[in-house]
């Protein structure tokens, strides 16, 4: 089992390892930037990918991250972990049917709330103590998380059809100009 991540704050690189800490002490993570990302992949079955969600969906950055190393996952069990700071939708859902099309194993997804990064927005900002407060939640659901893992069920928030919906007429149609390049 390896890990990536694409984390600009943080969150999601917290958020992964905290999880692989639980399930498999063994297990590695890295950034999708760092060269080895690729070889790292290559050498195991089940991948697990953290990402923020942005404009409910996963940032281009990884998309094309998959995209250019579509030869990877072939049969590769993928588990997603998706951090966000209010709403996400569907976005384990945009990176699943990316990743099914490559030929992945869609294992599961989780979308956790995190403190945001958006500096722009009254409604988003938080103080400190609250922010502290939204990290030990999150804490709380990856052990939930993990433990639901351990005995094999693993959850899919983000994964259906209703959440598709949710997220492409509730944050992707509504920003879709801000967010093709």
């Amino acid at each position: 089992m390896v890990g990536i991540y694409f984390s600009g704050t943080g969150n999601s690189k917290y958020c992964l390892t905290f999880l692989l800490s639980l399930l498999d002490e063994k297990a590695s993570s890295l950034p999708m930037e760092d060269k080895k990302a690729v070889e790292e992949i290559s050498k195991e079955d089940t991948v697990y990918i953290s990402y923020p969600t942005q404009f409910s969906n996963a940032p281009l950055y990884v998309r094309d991250f998959v995209w250019n190393n579509s030869v990877l996952w072939k049969n590769k069990k993928v588990f997603l972990i998706n951090t966000m700071g209010a709403f996400s939708g569907d976005g384990t859902g945009c990176l699943a049917r990316i990743l099914k099309k490559l030929g992945a194993v869609i294992l599961g997804g989780v979308q956790i709330r995190m403190p945001d990064s958006v500096a722009d927005s009254k409604a988003l900002k938080k103080s400190l103590s609250q922010n502290q407060e939204i990290v030990k939640k999150a804490d709380r659901r990856i052990e939930g998380i993990a433990k639901n893992i351990q005995e094999g069920r693993y959850p899919r928030e983000g994964l259906g059809f209703i959440a598709h919906l949710k997220g492409l007429f509730g944050q992707r149609l509504w920003f879709y100009s801000k967010t093709t390049h």
